[in-house]
């Protein structure tokens, strides 16, 4: 992968690079196409990361389907997968690891210690190896995103990272791979982070900025859900993560629900708010 990365670079090319862990859905075939209409190589990565998972969570179980991820890809005109193995990414005797700190420590970085170390060690790892010009990520991770572009800017990474809109089901559902653990009725039920979300994102519209207001009403919807169990529901700065006491229109309103035994997460700037063909 280095050597056709040099290689093309060396040409003049530039590198457009989507990291996954696979099982892929629309939402990365959206940033697949994005890479292929700003990049001449096209490259997907594949990787189910271990160290970014912590103990009892569901490493073994994460939905798995290199076939079907290949054809995605052919669709969306990719031009290079990188499947690489655990092994081959951390081999004996790996000892390195890449930390990001005020960044990681609120949200996803409180509910699942390590985590992000393990995340921003692979992505440093993988921008070594494909070199890219452009790395694709979508904003439904949203803390991720910014990790990800915190650890660029302070090492100074020579690559643009792009963050694109979160992809949604028809009921407002964000796309996920974790969303096939969901059992119809649980399914059902995921539908209020979006929901809690929407109207969050009208209150605040309608003139409300007092966070502690917004926040009774996203955990009104929230706890009207028999299956949720709420993880974090939190308004933050889009920039620094940190807290907020009145929302403006930086503020990211990031959410962490149990539905069953299916964590999902999700976000929306307050001032874009949530849209999709047919609201629930």
């Amino acid at each position: 992968m280095q050597e056709r990365a040099t290689a093309a670079l060396a040409a003049g090319k530039t590198i457009s690079f989507v990291p996954t862990m696979g099982f892929l859905h629309q939402g990365h075939a959206s940033l697949l196409r994005e890479g292929r209409a700003r990049g001449d190589l096209l490259v997907l990565s594949i990787f189910v990361n271990p160290t970014q998972f912590g103990v009892g969570e569901d490493f073994e179980s994460y939905p798995r389907d290199l076939q079907r991820d290949s054809e995605t890809a052919r669709d969306n005109g990719v031009d290079i997968i990188f499947a690489p193995t655990a092994g081959e990414m951390y081999p004996s005797g790996y000892q390195t690891y890449v930390n990001v700190e005020k960044v990681t420590l609120p949200l996803c970085g409180a509910s699942r210690p390590g985590h992000f170390r393990g995340v921003t060690t692979v992505v440093a790892k993988l921008f070594n190896i494909v070199k890219p010009t452009y790395a694709f990520f979508g904003q439904k991770d949203f803390q991720q995103l910014v990790v990800i572009s915190r650890m660029v800017r302070d090492l100074n990474m020579d690559v643009t990272v792009v963050g694109l809109p979160t992809v949604r089901e028809d009921d407002g559902l964000a796309m996920s791979s974790r969303n096939a653990y969901l059992s119809p009725e649980e399914r059902l039920g995921a539908r209020c982070l979006s929901r809690a979300l929407a109207a969050v994102s009208e209150l605040y519209h309608a003139g409300e900025v007092v966070v502690e207001r917004l926040r009774a009403e996203l955990l009104r919807i929230l706890d009207s859900e028999p299956l949720a169990r709420i993880d974090y529901a939190e308004f933050r700065d889009g920039d620094s993560l940190e807290e907020v006491g009145l929302a403006d229109d930086r503020t990211v309103v990031a959410l962490a629900v149990r539905i069953g035994t299916t964590r999902l997460i999700d976000n929306i700037m307050i001032a874009g708010g949530v849209t999709w063909k047919e609201k629930c």
